[in-house]
């Protein structure tokens, strides 16, 4: 089952704390993060992988970013 964060909307570091705090809930698993701008898509990036999780997808719709994070 694949978890979410939506934070479009808001703005760094919003975004990061809030997928951090869930990935850090989850250990393993799929997170979907939902971002609306192109900063806070790096940031939850880089800030995922710093904590071991793997950028399996982006997907951009209509101004908005979908990243799926993953780790087993």
């Amino acid at each position: 089952m694949t978890e979410k964060v939506d934070a479009r909307g808001l703005s760094c570091p919003q975004p990061v704390l809030l997928a951090l705090s869930k990935m850090r809930d989850m250990k393993t698993g799929e997170l979907e993060v939902l971002v609306d701008n192109e900063v806070s898509k790096e940031n939850v990036s880089r800030a995922a992988s710093k904590e071991g999780w793997e950028l399996a997808q982006v997907r951009e719709e209509a101004e908005e970013y979908h990243l799926l994070l993953r780790r087993s």
